[in-house]
């Protein structure tokens, strides 16, 4: 067990009719405008939206907007909400969406916060003095952005995606109400529930500064996701696997399930930015069709934990050896992947690299990572194109 700092200052608001206290919960942060954030499509026609405007009209509080974010949200409409709010005076920003838009609206919060590209954060040039603050109302259980630490942008030129992480950008407020996912298509819910997955993946796998009970926390709640993401894929307006998949994304990516280890192995996310930026591939998706070959290649080097989540996460009869055990329970969670229609490879996730492609994903993702990733195994520029091989079937 390693030292750990557990820092969560979110306030969480959870249940039906939960974003009728928006404009309360934002009027308390004491600011003067208000940037409203969001993607468009189901907010707009849903009329959350409007339910939101008009909260905030009720408390009195200003507001601009700006819609547009898509997935693997662009750098592009952050310069651009960055422009509009320093115009306005904007001083709180209100993420109304996914992870998508609450990624977008901490990079936005960072641009207004220091006179500085805010690119250069993403692009590992600097690091953050200051960002705004941010709230949000959440529409997709996946990304777990609206507890987390962490931001995700893509650059619209070359395609380029990258992440920063600063408890300073985490939000103020995170309003849950699980039937605002309920209008989400099949393929989206089963995406975030594997995206949740492997926010929690990330962490398990690690050969260092393992606890008990942080294990056990993460076991549950992978079994939690899986059971419920299945009565979702056959009952998709079941409320109450709803809401357990909306916390469990909030819990897979506070750190909760990653308290006192070494903070992870996170390759296979690195694997997948290349992926996204490349191919604007939905995350999730993409994370199942790349996890498998990664598994593959290093469940030798991290023996032990592959063998605890095969018996303990994924129910798997120990086999003769812990290799043959360890298998199992790759193979177990390829057959969930398939279970909820996601990939488990690149021919699945409808992509088919050329050679040049993985060569140029590999040498993208050995720059961004400074040449070397992983804690299940270190893993160099290499080993990124043997595994992206290996999925390009």
């Amino acid at each position: 067990m390693f030292h750990f700092t557990y820092y969560t200052p979110t306030m969480v608001v959870f249940g039906k009719g939960a974003e009728e206290q928006t404009g309360a919960l934002v009027k308390a942060q004491n600011c003067k405008k208000v940037l409203i954030h969001y993607g468009g499509g189901s907010v707009v026609r849903s009329g959350l939206l409007e339910r939101i405007k008009t909260s905030l009209d009720r408390e009195g509080v200003s507001y601009v907007e700006l819609g547009g974010v898509v997935p693997n949200p662009r750098l592009s409409l952050v310069y651009q909400g960055i422009e509009l709010s320093k115009k306005e005076g904007v001083d709180f920003v209100l993420a109304v969406g996914g992870g998508s838009v609450i990624d977008s609206s901490k990079a936005i919060a960072y641009g207004l916060a220091e006179d500085a590209d805010v690119w250069e954060l993403y692009d590992r040039a600097r690091k953050a003095k200051a960002c705004l603050p941010v709230g949000a109302v959440l529409t997709i259980a996946a990304a777990g952005s609206e507890m987390s630490n962490s931001s995700v942008i893509t650059k619209d030129e070359g395609g380029v995606k990258r992440g920063y992480n600063d408890d300073i950008c985490r939000p103020r407020f995170a309003i849950m109400n699980p039937e605002l996912t309920m209008t989400l298509p099949p393929y989206q819910t089963a995406s975030g529930c594997v995206d949740i997955l492997m926010h929690t993946m990330e962490r398990y796998f690690t050969p260092n500064g393992t606890m008990e009970i942080t294990d056990s926390i993460a076991e549950g709640l992978m079994r939690t996701v899986m059971t419920n993401a299945e009565i979702l894929h056959k009952d998709p307006q079941n409320y109450n696997a709803r809401a357990e998949i909306m916390w469990a994304g909030s819990l897979s990516h506070n750190n909760l399930t990653g308290c006192g280890s070494d903070g992870g192995d996170w390759t296979p996310h690195g694997l997948e930015h290349e992926m996204g930026g490349m191919f604007d591939v939905t995350h999730g998706a993409g994370l199942a069709a790349i996890w498998g070959s990664w598994a593959r290649y290093v469940y030798r080097d991290c023996l032990d934990r592959f063998v605890r989540f095969a018996v303990n996460v994924m129910g798997a009869e120990p086999g003769g050896t812990d290799e043959e055990t360890a298998l199992k329970g790759i193979e177990a969670m390829e057959d969930f992947y398939r279970s909820i229609d996601m990939p488990t490879c690149f021919s699945e996730l409808g992509i088919s690299p050329t050679r040049e492609q993985l060569e140029k994903m590999a040498h993208m993702f050995h720059i961004a990572c400074g040449g070397q990733k992983g804690a299940a195994k270190v893993l160099y520029e290499a080993d990124f194109l043997n595994i992206y091989e290996m999925a390009n079937h």
